[in-house]
């Protein structure tokens, strides 16, 4: 259980969205913050419920899709003077590894200023092409954008761009989006063993068993593993509480620390399909390079057997809306989806914590 401070942090953004005071100096770290293309599991003889042999662990991957990191360079390639000077050093804020870097953060607005205050048209026009190129298209775009609105942000310039480091040459950097109930990055793999460029936050303001919830086919999903379930495994499942929010709730646990929740490794072979589109329907909006990156880590860190699946009640729930909280949780991978009383999420998939 995290930390009653973690439990239930506020989100002012849920409501309004007051501007946050940012300079290359010193950040105000926000206090909200942060998925497959359909063919995930099409690979011939592929199975997500199966730990990587050694052997095939450093398999070289598929082709790259490398659109969004030259669409990156080709910004970075067109900001003035002036725009320079918003650009932070890639470790910016880590306070030489004892916190975590700004560029690692979560964010429920714009990190300073917004897009319509730093940008040209033409630049945005080039941010807009990014957040598509990282996503898995149409599809894609309709989850990070939340139907088009940006949820509280009201529009892609009333979201935030924050470039880290030099993309140029090499060098190490990082793409930050943020915006209400959204924080995702792409980073052309400068932090090594890392899905996503870090941790990704993603949600909506309507309430999370609406329909008018963009995210309701991943509750959907992860409910039909529920009901799947036979009496004892639900009870093996089933979570009385809370496993908090933003950058505490996505820490992995020490090694031989229990993981709340039912094993997927316990699970039948027709409980574990349900799992699978789970997999499927969290990936959904992302590019296929970064979801083949996920996949890859939770093969090389046990596999989806090591991971856990839980379901957390407390005294909002009721028959219609049991869950106030869905988490998988594995040695590589947590994703702690919060369903009410609207959805956040919040999700971390690495070789090693944040």
């Amino acid at each position: 259980m995290m930390p009653e401070s973690q439990a239930s942090p506020a989100c002012p953004d849920c409501v309004e969205t007051p501007r946050v005071s940012v300079d290359r100096r010193q950040f105000v770290q926000t206090v909200a913050a942060t998925t497959v293309a359909t063919g995930l599991l099409s690979v011939p003889g592929a199975s997500l419920l199966t730990a990587a042999p050694p052997a095939t662990a450093s398999k070289p991957a598929a082709k790259v899709d490398r659109q969004a990191e030259m669409l990156i360079q080709e910004l970075f390639g067109t900001l003035t003077a002036d725009q320079k000077k918003e650009v932070l050093p890639f470790d910016h804020g880590s306070n030489n590894g004892k916190a975590t870097p700004t560029r690692m953060r979560m964010y429920n607005r714009a990190i300073g200023k917004t897009i319509e205050e730093v940008y040209t048209k033409p630049q945005t026009e080039l941010i807009e092409r990014i957040l598509k190129a990282i996503s898995s298209g149409e599809q894609g775009m309709h989850y990070l954008t939340r139907g088009g609105t940006f949820d509280n942000s009201g529009s892609l310039e009333g979201c935030g761009v924050t470039l880290f480091g030099d993309p140029t040459n090499n060098g190490k950097y990082a793409w930050v989006f943020a915006g209400h109930h959204l924080t995702v990055r792409c980073d052309g793999d400068s932090q090594a063993d890392v899905a996503f460029g870090g941790p990704i936050y993603y949600g909506h303001s309507p309430n999370g068993y609406s329909d008018k919830n963009v995210f309701l086919p991943q509750t959907k999903a992860v409910l039909s593993v529920f009901d799947a379930l036979d009496e004892g495994q639900r009870k093996l499942a089933t979570v009385t509480g809370s496993p908090g929010e933003q950058e505490a709730s996505i820490r992995f646990r020490p090694q031989g620390q229990p993981r709340p929740g039912i094993a997927l490794a316990s699970l039948k072979a027709d409980q574990r399909k349900h799992v699978e589109d789970v997999m499927r329907t969290v990936l959904a909006p992302y590019r296929q390079t970064d979801v083949d990156e996920v996949m890859e880590i939770i093969r090389t860190t046990g596999g989806m057997d090591a991971i856990h699946l839980a379901f957390y009640r407390d005294k909002t729930s009721t028959d219609d809306k049991p869950w106030h909280f869905w988490r998988l949780e594995g040695p590589g991978i947590v994703w702690n989806f919060r369903v009410l009383p609207h959805v956040h999420t919040f999700v971390q998939v690495a070789r090693k914590s944040i």
